[in-house]
């Protein structure tokens, strides 16, 4: 089968190789749509922590945004599997210890990520094999568009949950990407009064999305119940704190250039609540969900699809997408 695979930083193209076979407990899926994102750059770029800790090493299989059909069942899997739509939980705990048994497999000691870590193939391919226990349907109501976003949709999700606010309150979402994107959207979903803050020359596409849009030397003094940081600016997580109405919260899903500092006495004498939020897992359903009633529709955020052989310029960054934050891949093509 033909795949993507990046050998050296920005290095890497098209290859033929073996098709993946279904494991005991695994199946295989034919990919339909794959999306990329800041991870992959990074990946791309060498730029990515993994590589120099060594969690990751070339050559790699990127693409954790997926959706496809399962074509193939492993041993012990249940037929009722072969033939569905599905979207793939990024994250495969062990299974086995403490906080896989608590539904936090997302932290699992023995974490493996799909497409990101341990030499686990990612779907910038043809086909990829995955547990069945990752799996989550897709309904017909989501088509392939939605549903390779369901995986940032799942972060999105929890950040816009942990955020704890309703209908009436006000929320203030830091970085108009993809995820800072979808969490206003799963927000405004919800009844908040939703606005953003972002860079100049990146905010004029949210504002075509109907929210009011700042940049930080803009931004109105107004009380923020929750403010959403999905930006990936040092300086934010301390403003952050500053802005929040005391007893609000911070939801931190954006990770920093370089390490940030908050100070605690801030924090502390605002009585707020600081939330970090790491990969969708416990949110997949529920974007699956959103997506298929309509409360959400993420497409519009997707600005280009193109083949697998340009993947390159995707990674790259040189691929036009008429400021929308998202490009997918379709490795069919």
């Amino acid at each position: 089968m033909r795949a993507y695979v990046v050998t050296a930083p920005r290095t890497g193209g098209v290859q033929v190789v073996d098709p993946p076979a279904a494991a005991p407990g695994e199946v295989v899926v034919d990919v339909a749509r794959v999306g990329v994102c800041g991870t992959d750059l990074e990946f791309y770029t060498g730029a990515m922590q993994y590589l120099a800790s060594g969690r990751s090493s070339y050559p790699m299989r990127l693409g954790h945004e997926w959706c496809g059909r399962v074509v193939a069942l492993g041993e012990g899997v249940d037929p009722w599997w072969l033939g569905r739509r599905v979207v793939g939980d990024t994250m495969l705990g062990c299974g086995t210890c403490e906080r896989c048994w608590a539904g936090k497999h997302h932290v699992c000691e023995r974490l493996v990520e799909v497409g990101i870590s341990l030499g686990r193939p990612g779907a910038l391919a043809e086909q990829i094999a995955v547990p069945a226990t990752s799996l989550h349907v897709l309904p017909d109501s989501v088509d392939d568009a939605a549903g390779a976003m369901v995986e940032p949709g799942g972060n999105a999700w929890r950040a816009a949950t942990a955020a704890s606010v309703g209908e009436g309150q006000r929320a203030l979402v830091c970085g108009p990407g993809t995820i800072g994107l979808l969490v206003a959207l799963f927000l405004r979903a919800s009844g908040v009064e939703v606005q953003l803050v972002g860079e100049p020359g990146r905010t004029e596409f949210a504002a075509g999305l109907g929210f009011d849009v700042w940049t930080a030397d803009t931004l109105p003094v107004v009380p923020w119940h929750a403010v959403v940081d999905a930006s990936t600016a040092d300086f934010m997580p301390a403003r952050a704190v500053e802005l929040v109405e005391p007893g609000g919260r911070v939801v931190s899903i954006g990770l920093s250039r370089t390490a940030s500092v908050v100070d605690t006495r801030t924090a502390v004498l605002k009585d707020v609540t600081l939330v970090g939020v790491l990969g969708g897992s416990a949110g997949l359903d529920p974007a699956i969900e959103a997506y298929a009633s309509g409360a959400v529709d993420p497409r519009p955020l997707i600005g280009a699809v193109v083949g697998l052989a340009d993947a390159g310029p995707v990674l790259g960054g040189t691929v036009r997408t008429g400021g929308a934050p998202k490009t997918h891949i379709d490795p069919r093509k």
